[in-house]
């Protein structure tokens, strides 16, 4: 079935360093499923989910087509895939794993190989994983700093546990469809 004339597509993209569950947290937004199995994302992904989204200065409902593209998390694949993979990107999930003081510090570049094709684009900055309190190296407010840095909310979330996915999800799309 044809999207209907209103329906507007979103194309967004998830942004990180390997493993820090940028595709656990696509699985439990579209799917509200998630396995502790790891499987590398090979290449790209894209998953499409149909959703609802009321303008908040109007109440008037928007539908969305959100199309969440997913990049194998190697740097070596920040410059091959780039130019395809951030080509029409409207907004983005930046996510480090709080368990790695490595992965928020990656983002730099991640932010930098993105906004070189996108320009400046709504981020919505992850800290996942942070079911896992006794691992925790990266403390929420340097998650926030970060955020700050790029105007951008920051927020935690589990993969796992489901908390703040469908938030982060919601934010990013609002931001991308009533920017401020």
């Amino acid at each position: 079935m044809a999207p209907a004339e209103d329906t507007r597509k979103l194309k967004m993209c998830m942004i990180g360093d390997v493993g820090v569950g940028k595709t656990s947290l696509i699985r439990r937004y579209v799917m509200d499923v998630f396995d502790d199995k790891y499987i590398a994302t090979i290449g790209t992904k894209v998953t499409k989910k149909e959703i609802e989204v009321k303008d908040p200065r109007t109440g008037v409902p928007q539908k969305v087509i959100l199309l969440v593209w997913d990049i194998m998390g190697q740097p070596s694949f920040r410059e091959v895939l780039r130019e395809a993979y951030f080509y029409g990107v409207e907004g983005s999930i930046a996510v480090c794993d709080v368990t790695s003081k490595e992965s928020l510090g990656e983002l730099r570049y991640w932010i930098k190989a993105m906004t070189s094709t996108t320009g400046k684009v709504p981020i919505v900055f992850l800290g996942n994983k942070c079911d896992l309190r006794e691992e925790t190296r990266v403390p929420y407010q340097d998650i926030e700093i970060f955020a700050r840095k790029h105007d951008s909310p920051a927020m935690l979330s589990s993969a796992k546990t489901g908390y703040n996915v469908e938030q982060a999800f919601s934010t990013l799309v609002e931001m991308m469809l009533f920017p401020k």
